[in-house]
């Protein structure tokens, strides 16, 4: 009965190819020449591979894929591979023009008086059209007519894979149809394309095969599961042996060759899947998903096209930064500790993210391990670092760097309240002078001065308005809640921030005031090398996006003179020395939040931005010390492989009118004073508590 059925299909099929004016059916294929130009796309360009995600200098840091494949050019595939697979599953390949009829009839009667298959009914040809429509099909209607075997609907299918066949055959040399069907066919323990395959079973590249392990894989094609050599080693030499059987009675391989590897087992040397997503990111884990979010959220690129598309992702990640940042971090927290410490460093003037650091791995289950892209979290605040937009708002207002206030300690706000009870700050364990200028407070880090000057400001608007600007988004609250609420802890930072936000913030002021999108992207090219299109048609991830003047070269340039003072040597009370390189101008600001939960350092060149926060994410902790201590370290060794022997760039001199009186930062001839941390007032709650001391709060909590 199993004879009878094959012979009919076959011979149904037949008719159909041998008649093609009988119409019905006989003219799909008549008319196969008119599919030349109508060949589906995954026909015609490339193979897709796995997605590849390149580093800056085009380093590999990872891998997307749902079918792990690594299409490899014809001249790096052994011939012994080629030749094997032909004599197997289509001998008269080179012969045929896309359909084989006697083939296809021979292999009817021969599979079916076997009861098993024991030769190729399609040609290598129509198998790459069925195998290819089967992978690229969009729905689960077009993936049921991609395997429809009985009926009429089988017939049709196999008549629509003999008609693309005939119209591949026109269009492609054939050993750019064997090519392509070796990258693509299926070998089974999730091996596609021979690439892979010849890594996962003997851990060679295609190129090294052997005449004994070719002729194992083209014995594969037919069914990997049952004759998988790791699993099923019995059957797997039975396989093989056939295949040698075929390619001696071909005249392919010679007696002693076959009775030398048939009298031998099946040899394998597994080596490990491809490394799939950033859990197996090589370098730089969190920046890979960080990578991941934007290419599907920002550039609207689909998941599937993502796993399945064989992108190529030209990042902006610097390995060179991110080792650094890497050791930086670990250097001062370990692996296990409860507290995380973020590195993350911005190029200013594009926005690209150079690194992404944190004393964690990514994407495991493990104590050491998170899954959530701590560099763009928004948990804890970064306390004093929010200074700068105050001082900013300030200039924008035209008060000169050199404005000076005198104030007391503590001091009470006589603008902002809690619940209708005075605001009362406090300056760091009594620390700083009660006479200051602008300057002065913003690199001692002066709590009383800064309450002082937004009170003089009026609102806490003018302050997130140039925070907004700047690059920085607030979350937990949004920027209309916190002005309608008039918040006076705005200043000392209590605001949910991400370390990103944060260093793109300062890159804007390292930028002269251009404010620049974060980006991990250069380009993002198609399985056939070209630019990506999005639904605009622009290539997707072209281009940075940076809006010059958010705030003005003048104020941008002062900040950065004003905050030199906070790190590089020479200036009593300085809160963040530990952050100095020797031989480069460096400007930043240190921060402290409330009980110590979070510290922070943001510091920045004319050519890197990069801030640092260290915190528990999963409670609130103490995390110990203040943000010129841990904060400025690691940004220091993180930064100083990257800018030692580097050029010195300076910054643009400040603006004379709002510099006013005082003097540009340049350090002093004496020597540097002794680092005292905070000593100004830095580690303040969001209410202006000092931390640090037993000094019991003056008011509830400002939200």
């Amino acid at each position: 009965m199993r004879l009878a059925s094959a012979v009919v299909v076959a011979g149904a099929l037949v008719a159909a190819l041998a008649f093609p004016w009988a119409g019905g059916a006989g003219v799909l294929v008549q008319n196969s020449v008119t599919l030349a130009g109508e060949l589906p796309a995954a026909l015609t360009g490339s193979v897709s591979g796995n997605s590849r995600v390149l580093a800056a200098d085009g380093s590999l840091i990872a891998s997307f894929y749902t079918n792990d494949r690594t299409p490899v050019p014809s001249d790096r595939i052994a011939p012994v591979v080629k030749q094997a697979l032909v004599d197997i599953e289509d001998a008269r390949f080179y012969q045929h023009n896309g359909l084989d009829v006697q083939g296809t009839v021979r292999a009817a009667v021969t599979n079916a008086a076997a009861g098993s298959v024991r030769e190729g009914g399609s040609t290598l040809t129509q198998q790459l059209v069925k195998q290819t429509l089967l992978e690229t099909a969009d729905s689960a209607e077009e993936r049921q007519a991609a395997i429809e075997q009985d009926g009429q609907g089988g017939l049709a299918r196999k008549l629509r894979e003999a008609r693309i066949a005939l119209a591949l055959e026109e269009t492609s040399a054939k050993d750019e149809i064997l090519t392509r069907y070796l990258n693509t066919v299926y070998f089974g323990q999730g091996a596609y394309g021979i690439q892979v395959a010849a890594q996962r079973y003997f851990s060679v590249d295609a190129a090294d095969l052997t005449l004994p392990q070719a002729a194992m894989l083209a014995g594969l094609v037919q069914s990997p599961t049952n004759d998988d050599p790791i699993t099923n080693p019995a059957n797997a030499q039975v396989r093989r042996d056939q295949v040698l059987q075929r390619m001696y009675a071909l005249g392919h391989i010679s007696a002693a060759e076959l009775t030398e590897i048939s009298a031998s087992p099946v040899a394998v040397a597994p080596g490990d899947p491809s490394p799939n997503g950033c859990i197996d990111a090589a370098i730089g884990g969190f920046f890979c998903a960080y990578l991941q979010q934007y290419l599907v959220q920002t550039l609207d690129i689909p998941a599937e096209t993502l796993d399945n598309g064989g992108l190529t992702i030209r990042t902006t990640l610097r390995p060179d930064m991110q080792a650094a940042g890497d050791q930086a971090v670990l250097d001062q927290l370990s692996m296990g500790d409860p507290r995380a410490a973020m590195y993350t460093a911005v190029e200013p003037g594009t926005g690209r993210v150079l690194a992404m650091s944190v004393n964690r791995r990514y994407g495991c289950s493990a104590a050491d391990c998170e899954s959530i892209v701590l560099n763009t979290a928004y948990s804890q605040g970064s306390g004093s670092t929010y200074k700068v937009f105050t001082a900013a708002a300030a200039l924008e207002r035209g008060i000169p760097a050199d404005h000076t206030l005198t104030t007391s300690n503590p001091y009470v706000s006589r603008v902002y309240t809690n619940n209708g009870r005075p605001y009362v700050v406090h300056a760091f364990a009594g620390g700083g002078k009660p006479t200051m200028t602008m300057e002065e407070a913003l690199y001692t880090s002066s709590n009383p001065y800064f309450m002082a000057l937004q009170d003089e400001l009026g609102s806490v608007e003018g302050p997130v308005r140039v925070a907004e600007r700047m690059g920085m988004h607030f979350t937990a609250s949004s920027a209309e809640q916190i002005i309608g609420g008039n918040r006076g802890s705005f200043t000392l930072g209590a605001e949910a921030t991400s370390p990103l936000d944060l260093a793109s913030a300062y890159a804007t002021l390292a930028a002269g005031g251009t404010q620049c999108d974060p980006t991990p992207v250069t380009a993002v090219l198609d399985r056939n090398g070209e630019p990506l299109t999005g639904p605009d048609g622009d290539p997707a991830g072209s281009g940075d996006t940076c809006t010059a003047g958010a705030v003005s070269p003048a104020v941008a340039n002062t900040l950065a003179q004003m905050m030199r003072k906070d790190v590089e040597p020479g200036y009593p009370g300085q809160t963040a020395p530990a952050a100095y390189v020797p031989g480069h101008q460096i400007a930043g600001k240190t921060g402290t939040t409330q009980n110590n939960f979070s510290i922070a350092f943001a510091g920045y060149t004319p050519q890197y931005s990069a801030s640092v926060m260290v915190l528990n994410p999963k409670t609130n902790q103490d995390v110990g010390g203040q943000g010129g201590g841990m904060g400025a370290t690691i940004w220091h060794d993180a930064m100083l492989p990257v800018l030692t022997g580097a050029p010195m760039v300076p910054f643009p001199p400040a603006d004379p009118v709002l510099a006013g009186s005082t003097v540009p930062a340049n350090p002093p001839t004496a020597a540097a004073s002794t680092p005292t941390h905070d000593a100004g007032g830095e580690a303040a709650d969001d209410n202006g508590n000092p931390l640090g001391t037993n000094t019991p709060p003056d008011n509830g909590s400002e939200d």
